[in-house]
């Protein structure tokens, strides 16, 4: 899985690092940086919480064969 991220969407309140600190960071900017783009399948269930709660809808996960 790849994990992306719409920055025109993001409002950066945060809930993707709160459910996955690995892959996501808050920035300076108040944006989300995506740390691990394609991370473990371990963290997957996290990763799934993280963009099914943002709020804007801001992220995506793109699965890859």
């Amino acid at each position: 899985m790849r994990v992306t991220v719409d920055l025109d969407l993001c409002q950066g309140h945060g809930v993707c690092e709160s459910e996955e600190p690995s892959v996501f960071e808050l920035g300076k900017h108040e944006q989300v940086t995506i740390l691990d783009e394609r991370p473990s399948e371990e963290l997957r269930a996290q990763v799934q919480a993280a963009v099914r709660y943002c709020p804007t809808s801001a992220l995506r996960i793109i699965e890859e064969e």
